[in-house]
């Protein structure tokens, strides 16, 4: 199983590690797209005034264009570790033991905007990028990755994915059809009623994987997942529209 998460817009700052190499990195056919994005990263961040304008940065951002500025060249850490925020806050990768680790690193991809698809445990810099973005080069970042990342994907064919991200990264690379895969919501169920969730949504995908991770059970489908979630306690219920899971959680 592959579990595919969002990335968040904060990150932790700093890095013991040696600069990002992107050819080591998963879903090696996406090379050449990961090379164009980051360049043209890089370019755009020798105007600080173009690139204020195309990441939409505040004044207390503006340290951001030093990031993307090194992106070649700054240190790494682990992804699950880069990145902040909710979701991040609620797996809180640091504190899993070795063995969680490795099962991160092994079964979750989180889907960047310069990378694409990254493992948990692969080392990144710290940028600012969003999904959303038009970057001067390669264009609108859905157009640039999305058909190549779902043949990547495809190529892959990996047992079964539970895809955890936003609609916004979603788009980036839709997972294809060949492979099997689940769609998650996070609701709660207000007298009979699912209504979806935000700020929750981000922290019950965090604590799902983290569980996922602490037990790390061997998966490969989803009727297998939906036993595993039940055994767990954890509502995790199929919907009327085919290959989307709710995760119920209190309000």
């Amino acid at each position: 199983m592959k579990i595919l998460l969002p990335p968040s817009e904060t990150k932790r700052a700093g890095g013991a590690g040696a600069a990002i190499e992107l050819g080591s990195l998963p879903l090696p056919d996406l090379l050449d797209k990961r090379r164009a994005v980051a360049d043209a990263l890089v370019d755009l961040a020798a105007d600080e005034v173009a690139a204020r304008r195309v990441l939409k940065l505040s004044e207390r951002q503006l340290g951001d264009i030093t990031h993307n500025r090194m992106l070649r060249s700054s240190a790494t850490m682990p992804a699950a570790d880069r990145y902040t925020g909710v979701l991040f806050d609620a797996l809180d990768a640091a504190t899993l033991s070795a063995a969680s680790r490795r099962w991160l690193g092994a079964h979750v991809w989180i889907h960047s905007a310069p990378f694409g698809p990254v493992g948990a445990l692969d080392a990144i810099p710290s940028y600012r990028l969003a999904a959303g973005t038009s970057l001067p080069g390669v264009a609108a970042l859905r157009r640039h990755w999305a058909d190549a990342t779902t043949a990547a994907i495809a190529r892959e064919q990996p047992a079964f994915v539970l895809d955890l991200r936003s609609e916004a990264y979603v788009a980036l690379g839709p997972i294809p059809a060949s492979v099997p895969a689940a769609y998650v919501r996070v609701v709660t169920d207000d007298g009979g009623t699912a209504r979806a969730l935000n700020h929750f949504n981000k922290k019950a995908k965090g604590q799902l994987v983290r569980a996922l991770a602490e037990a790390r059970p061997r998966l490969r489908s989803l009727r297998a997942l939906r036993t595993w979630t039940a055994e767990q306690g954890i509502a995790l219920r199929p919907t009327d529209d085919r290959g989307v899971l709710e995760l119920v959680v209190a309000d």
